[in-house]
């Protein structure tokens, strides 16, 4: 299947450079639009001025973390909609269901596959042929 993503805001919230660089690579090979933030602060700072179609957000993270900032954006009724997918480590099920209390969308362990990611992303654009 070609994926072809064009035009698709991607946010990724990650303290790892690793993770960030390794989705931003993966998602702009498929034409995605990709904002990256080192935190729970630097992500509520672009997320206004980028508008993101989806955000990618690890949980553990200094200062604000995942769950904090996922609380944040889906209680900002502006992106309320927006899906929120938790990245994390982390596969217990305590993890998830304090995922979904704070809002999130879905929860991807890591390390993820290109696979993975890009079949998490699937689940929220709408096909051409739609």
């Amino acid at each position: 299947m070609d994926d072809n993503f064009e035009n698709l805001k991607i946010m990724v919230i990650d303290d790892s450079k690793t993770i960030r660089r390794t989705a931003e690579t993966l998602l702009k090979k498929v034409g995605c639009e990709v904002i990256t933030a080192t935190d729970g602060f630097d992500a509520l700072a672009k997320i206004a001025d980028t508008q993101p179609d989806i955000v990618f957000v690890d949980i553990m993270m200094p200062r604000l973390d995942g769950y904090q900032t996922c609380a944040l954006i889906k209680n900002n009724s502006t992106f309320k909609k927006t899906p929120v997918i938790m990245l994390s480590s982390k596969d217990g099920l305590f993890d998830k269901a304090k995922g979904r209390i704070v809002g999130s969308d879905q929860y991807l362990t890591k390390p993820f596959s290109k696979d993975e990611l890009l079949n998490t992303i699937r689940q929220y654009v709408p096909t051409a042929e739609q």
